[in-house]
């Protein structure tokens, strides 16, 4: 008798949240067909690290998707004449990318009807989330609600699941629990504007979390830095 194989997307950013999810969606059963979208971002560093991740964690299938966002600007992460912060915000910062997440489960969703997966795992964040809309609850819930109406499998009666795993944990609960999955976090990338080589730039928003997120954990922050931390 055979068993049913369960096949989930995963956005795989290449950053240290996303490779969390990635690990917690196998340890849950599922095969995972990861997904990275190259959107015009101040760098390549992390969707190349994707590809690394996808490979150690056992994705069945990974791509990389293009849309360029940069033509639409908006944000300091698509457009090089904004600064990026190297100071906390209040509000919606300017690292905010209009219809980001909102643009990437579209992807996910088209990906996960083609090859039979309900499943879609992403690793938005309402605690160290920034401020961003498209990380709350709120957004999620509306999101998989449009996924049964948007797609064939949803109007033929199959149910989309939005997976939010890291949705209500803090930086410091996420790296304790990718450690305990095994996930090697020097084969990310979060920060928002690393060099040609992966190194963070130990200043912006990203980088401050990340590093905050290791401390409070009391584990070793593996991240290469372009200067000394």
């Amino acid at each position: 008798m055979s068993v049913a194989i369960k096949k989930a997307v995963v956005l795989l950013s290449g950053g240290l949240d996303s490779a969390t999810v990635l690990a917690m969606a196998r340890e849950q059963g599922f095969t995972a067909y990861t997904l990275a979208v190259s959107y015009g971002q101040r760098h390549s560093a992390e969707v190349l690290a994707s590809a690394r991740v996808a490979q150690t964690l056992g994705s069945v299938q990974h791509q990389v998707m293009q849309v360029n966002l940069h033509e639409l600007g908006g944000s300091a992460l698509t457009d090089r004449s904004i600064a990026v912060p190297e100071a906390p915000t209040t509000g919606i910062p300017v690292t905010y990318v209009p219809a980001r997440n909102t643009l990437f489960l579209s992807l996910a969703l088209g990906w996960a009807e083609v090859v039979g997966a309900y499943d879609i795992f992403i690793g938005v964040n309402a605690v160290d989330y920034s401020g961003y809309p498209d990380c709350r609850p709120e957004f999620v819930a509306a999101f998989e609600q449009l996924a049964q109406l948007a797609t064939k499998a949803g109007v033929e009666g199959q149910r989309f699941k939005i997976h939010t795993p890291l949705i209500s944990l803090s930086k410091a609960q996420i790296v304790t629990e990718g450690r305990r999955l095994g996930v090697d976090y020097a084969q990310t990338v979060s920060c928002y504007q690393a060099d040609d080589e992966g190194r963070a730039c130990n200043r912006c928003d990203s980088c401050r979390l990340r590093r905050a997120g290791f401390e409070a954990a009391g584990m070793v922050d593996p991240t290469r830095y372009q200067t000394a931390v």
